[in-house]
């Protein structure tokens, strides 16, 4: 698959299962930066009209999402889905909705980068989806883990990229009102 660029509304972004229980499982020090990162990418996304699909895993059990981010989710139009499979993909409804979003490309950010995030991301490739995989966006319980999640989607197909590589493709030139609105973000 060629490594073109990231166009908004031909890109989803994946939020997977940044939950209340399940979030302060994770490393203080990456679980941060992953929230700030994903903040950015969803102020991006109501910027410049991308997509956005939110999992929950098992929200009974582990919550909702982080309040952190819902409170940005209010002014993003998405799409929640509950799941119990690990593999987003294997919800019926996930698949659905990004099917009618109509996008060849996925960004995922989430936890765990070796569990969730893993196994979605390798069923989007199958898929025939050009799929990154945010390496400032994603944690697991244990950084071993972490790294293992990145080197099993690399190896994969999956494209490892960082916040402002996503944001930056996505905006494709300075000087637009989005480059004025989203530049700050990235300070």
């Amino acid at each position: 698959m060629p490594f073109e660029r990231l166009v908004p509304p031909k890109t989803a972004l994946s939020v997977v299962d940044l939950q209340e229980k399940l979030v302060p499982a994770m490393p203080t020090a990456r679980i941060d930066g992953l929230l700030r990162s994903t903040k950015i990418l969803l102020e991006a996304a109501v910027t410049l009209g991308v997509p956005v699909i939110v999992t929950e895993q098992y929200p009974r059990g582990l919550g909702p999402t982080c309040a952190v981010l819902d409170e940005t989710l209010q002014h993003v139009r998405h799409t929640r889905i509950s799941k119990t499979t690990f593999d987003a993909c294997m919800e019926p409804t996930f698949a659905d909705a990004l099917m009618a979003a109509d996008v060849e490309a996925a960004v995922v950010v989430g936890v765990e980068a070796h569990i969730c995030v893993l196994q979605t991301t390798r069923s989007l490739l199958e898929r025939g989806y050009s799929t990154h995989v945010v390496s400032d966006a994603v944690a697991s319980r244990r950084e071993e883990n972490r790294s293992v999640g990145l080197d099993l989607v690399r190896a994969a197909g999956a494209y490892v990229t960082c916040t402002e590589t996503v944001v930056f493709d996505w905006l494709g030139r300075a000087g637009t009102e989005a480059f004025k609105a989203l530049s700050p973000l990235l300070k």
